[in-house]
């Protein structure tokens, strides 16, 4: 694109872009009238002014070159002296535009002009050949430079500040309800409910609206969800309870195949149900990440799972659902000691996220291979299953629906240390 690099330099947010496209129009109108004018009335003021005392000027030297004074010098307001220095100073303010104008205009006029000085702005000095030798002429300079409208340059400024202050208060009003959507929508990808109602414009308020119906189905559908699975989870674990009673009543030499059956069942049933729970289970609340990390790596260790802490690293707290993130947490501890021969887990806390760490020493994941990974009930090939048997193939789903309601992600990797499999839920605060 032509403009593509202009990206760099345009502001990113909405309000920055809207102060923008506000400020831009009224500063290149102030920019373009004010060139305007003082070409008009500057310049073409000012050459008109210098043209007019040129003559003057010239009927002055005219006169002195004739009689060695002049009568007109006086009437006219112009000061006439020869000139007895060996040099005559040429001077002009950087930032006196208009003192250009009328130099040119002079020189233009009076072929006889060998030098102008101006001091400053209240005197002229111009160095003439005469016949009779080099004259000084002195003059004010207001007789040839029009003179600063500073009301009208005051009235400018002034009302172009007052009227960009008034528009950056509306604009502000007006961007102020789009916020407090982005703020509410931000807030409901992390699992948080924070209060919204529509308001501002229009479409602002057709967008609000659109969320909060779109959260309530959401919500709704996680409800229902919540309720139809306690009813499976009632139903289903009933007959398996009879089952394992019936099963109690049979030889050994038939019962046990049967109950290791049944308890394949039961664990399979329950990592199921603990998927189809979902990330939502439990509200948010502002809790300890490295406390919480050390109470389920002490749970892990004393369920016998080889599995130790690593580097903790910051302090603070952060708005966590304690039950999803140990669930994650506990899926990836599960597969880092089932895959491998041990886990460690670590901790980084920083003031713009949140990250936990969980490596195994096992053969990993191949890059290629890692997104399909995250699906739910995908299994890997035997290189990964051949020592500890194979799961599910719901724990690394668990762990990214977790990482995804606390508007964060999970990352797969290489452990530099172990080896195996790196993985990382990232949570940004």
């Amino acid at each position: 694109m032509i403009f593509a690099w202009l990206k760099q330099y345009m502001p990113r947010s909405l309000y920055g872009r809207a102060a923008l496209i506000l400020v831009l129009p009224i500063v290149t109108l102030q920019l373009v009238v004010t060139v305007i004018f003082i070409q008009r009335h500057y310049e073409e003021v000012t050459q008109q002014m210098s043209h007019s005392m040129a003559l003057q000027l010239q009927l002055v030297v005219d006169e002195y070159a004739t009689s060695g004074e002049s009568e007109r010098a006086s009437p006219l307001q112009i000061g006439l002296s020869e000139f007895e220095g060996e040099t005559f100073e040429q001077r002009r303010r950087w930032y006196d535009f208009a003192g250009a104008v009328v130099a040119r205009e002079l020189r233009a006029q009076m072929p006889r002009i060998r030098a102008i000085d101006m001091p400053s702005g209240a005197l002229v000095r111009v160095l003439a050949q005469t016949a009779r030798g080099p004259v000084v002429l002195e003059f004010d300079r207001r007789r040839v430079s029009a003179r600063n409208p500073h009301q009208l340059l005051v009235y400018m400024l002034f009302f172009g500040i007052l009227m960009t202050l008034i528009s950056f208060i509306y604009l502000r009003n007006q961007l102020r309800p789009i916020k407090r959507l982005a703020r509410a929508a931000s807030a409901f990808g992390r699992g948080q409910v924070i209060s919204y109602k529509p308001t501002g414009a229009v479409e602002v308020r057709q967008a609000g609206n659109a969320f909060l119906d779109m959260r309530n189905r959401i919500e709704r559908q996680i409800e229902q969800r919540t309720l139809m699975l306690s009813g499976v989870s009632h139903d289903l674990r009933t007959p398996l309870t009879r089952m394992k009673l019936g099963l109690s009543l049979l030889d050994d030499e038939d019962r046990i195949p049967l109950e290791r059956d049944v308890s394949e069942m039961q664990r399979l049933l329950d990592e199921f149900l603990s998927f189809a729970k979902g990330a939502w289970e439990g509200e948010p609340e502002a809790c300890d990440p490295v406390a919480l990390v050390r109470e389920i790596v002490a749970d892990c260790a004393r369920a016998g799972m080889v599995v130790e802490l690593g580097a903790l690293e910051g302090q603070g707290e952060v708005m966590l659902r304690r039950v999803a993130i140990r669930r994650a947490v506990e899926n990836l501890v599960g597969n880092a000691v089932r895959y491998g021969e041990k886990a460690v887990v670590s901790v980084a806390l920083t003031e713009r996220a949140l990250r936990i760490r969980v490596e195994d020493d096992g053969p990993g994941i191949a890059p290629e291979a890692r997104e399909e990974a995250m699906r739910p009930f995908t299994r890997l090939d035997a290189a990964r299953n051949q020592n500890k048997g194979s799961g599910v193939g719901l724990g690394l789903s668990i762990a990214m629906d977790v990482a995804r309601a606390h508007g964060g992600m999970l990352r797969l990797g290489e452990s530099a240390e172990l080896g195996g499999l790196r993985a990382d839920i990232v949570i940004g605060r």
